[in-house]
């Protein structure tokens, strides 16, 4: 699936409509260069959920739980960048055990973190000169029938 967001604000709505699908066991691996707008889209998916506290981008302490809220369900937001690649470091996080209760949403993700599920969504963004951006959902496992249901069309 492919979406055009034409502003900051549409990340982040898209964000909401995702964070509104999401439930405990989820993993999403948000993907793009620097500035594609990964944070902005899991500020987003936070409030669809409804969960507590300021989300914003976990580089230097990894990882964030933010509680339930109206949903029921935690998230957990890690920001893989400075992990290198590093899986030891990903297993330290413990991330696996987490998945049993929480939502996972990662940044700089890809190539790391698809190994802690087999279902899992990749939500590829892509900055545009004009400042547009191209969201392209990327679903493993159970999450290409999920899509086929959910609305998350812009």
């Amino acid at each position: 699936m492919k979406v055009m967001l034409a502003t900051p604000d549409d990340t982040i709505h898209f964000g909401r409509t995702l964070g509104g699908e999401l439930r405990a066991g989820d993993l999403v691996l948000l993907a793009g260069p620097l500035g594609a707008g990964k944070t902005t889209m899991a500020r987003g998916i936070a409030a669809g959920m409804g969960v507590a506290g300021r989300v914003s981008s976990p580089t230097f302490v990894l990882a964030r739980v933010h509680p339930a809220g109206r949903s029921g369900v935690s998230l957990v937001h890690v920001d893989a960048y400075r992990l290198g690649g590093d899986l030891s470091q990903l297993d330290d996080l413990d991330l696996d055990t987490e998945l049993a209760e929480a939502a996972v949403v990662v940044e700089w993700g890809e190539g790391v973190a698809e190994r802690l599920s087999d279902d899992h969504l990749i939500v590829r963004l892509e900055r545009h000169d004009d400042d547009t951006r191209t969201v392209i959902l990327e679903p493993h496992g159970t999450w290409a029938a999920r899509l086929a249901e959910a609305r998350l069309a812009g």
